[in-house]
């Protein structure tokens, strides 16, 4: 076995790369994800997740929220029957119930946030809610910020604590036509940067607004390296996905620019022209896994999970895992492991009938 860990899927199905992608607008023959609960590498920690959007780690906990409303929880092992919580999400294609973080302070305050899609009088909007848990169920529940315009395609909804112990929020554009992501006066198409109570900290880049960066389209997953450097991934309409390292008030283009080419925009650090899909990225800093580069990203389209450089560019870029089929999200636990869920049933796999699944990366 390569040290640099080579993982060729769970049962050595094919790995698929960027550089046998179709055009962008065919669709991909993915392999059929494989069950198997576990080999030397990689570990099945729980199947038929239903539309599984995002995963969040304590010790022996893996917290995954569905897009249809539910937060399940995984412990020791084992897929525990009854959700944390259910919400009513809005029933649109790519809304629902997204992105969940863990408070900093989780092991005494016991805060989860969510960011959830809903509908009011006819209009969709996203909000992020504060949950106070206690041994796996729902005490509290608190809005912390509403009325983030809505989408039925394109919400964003990832959120993080980022090491400054402000929680960072990826929102979507309503459409490919709306301008909203160059508004300062909307949420629509921004990285949000909150105090976790969803007021506005005192330093961000505009004053009294969330808005940390703009112009953004559709944010997918972030990351800070070991420099502090914030790192979004995003997706491009039918080509021209994005990774953007995030500055303080700065403007990523949408819809003005893709990736690159106006210089009154940001350009994007790497740049994916036909699409890939990139989903949940993470700057690995454990020593349990032996990567040649740091960055660790979920890619949906093609199927893989990734090590890459963004510093080198594409040509770093190397498959860790895949046989899976669509990989949605990634994140490290506390003893140095990769936890990955696939996201097979959201409408654009070929989900098994064990799909969805939430696995870890042993070796």
């Amino acid at each position: 076995m390569d040290k640099k860990i080579q993982i060729v899927a769970i049962v050595g199905a094919i790995i698929f790369s960027v550089l046998v992608l179709t055009s962008p607008s065919d669709p991909i023959p993915l392999p059929k994800p494989i069950s198997n609960s576990q080999n030397d590498f990689v570990a099945i920690l729980a199947e038929k997740l239903d539309k599984p959007r995002a995963i969040a780690v304590y010790e022996n906990r893996i917290f995954v929220t569905e897009k249809d409303g539910l937060i399940r929880v995984v412990q020791d092992g084992n897929l525990l029957e009854s959700p944390l919580a259910a919400f009513r999400p809005a029933n649109v294609f790519d809304g629902g119930l997204l992105g969940i973080a863990l408070h900093p302070n989780f092991p005494n305050n016991h805060f989860l946030y969510v960011f959830l899609t809903y509908e009011e009088d006819g209009e969709l909007w996203n909000k992020i809610i504060r949950i106070t848990e206690s041994e796996n169920k729902l005490q509290d529940a608190e809005t912390i910020l509403d009325k983030i315009p809505g989408s039925s395609f394109t919400n964003g909804g990832f959120i993080k604590f980022g090491p400054d112990e402000k929680l960072y929020v990826g929102t979507g554009t309503i459409s490919d036509a709306s301008h909203l992501p160059q508004d300062l006066n909307s949420l629509s198409g921004k990285i949000l940067r909150l105090n976790d109570d969803g007021t506005i900290p005192d330093d961000n880049p505009f004053s009294d607004s969330p808005v940390y960066s703009l112009g953004h389209r559709n944010p997918q997953g972030m990351t800070w390296d070991d420099k502090g450097n914030l790192y979004v991934s995003e997706f491009g309409p039918e080509k021209n996905d994005e990774i953007n390292m995030i500055k303080a008030g700065k403007n990523y283009g949408w819809p003005e620019q893709e990736c690159s080419g106006n210089v009154n925009f940001e350009d994007a650090v790497l740049c994916y022209d036909p699409s890939i899909e990139p989903g949940g990225i993470l700057f690995y800093t454990g020593d349990k896994l032996d990567f040649e580069f740091p960055f660790i990203m979920a890619s949906m389209r093609s199927a893989n999970l990734y090590q890459v450089d963004f510093e080198e560019g594409l040509s770093s870029q190397k498959s860790i895992l895949s046989g899976i089929g669509r990989v949605r999200d990634v994140v490290e636990g506390d003893d140095g492991s990769l936890y990955v869920i696939t996201s097979n049933t959201d409408g654009k796999g070929f989900p098994d009938r064990t799909d969805d699944k939430l696995l870890r990366i042993l070796k």
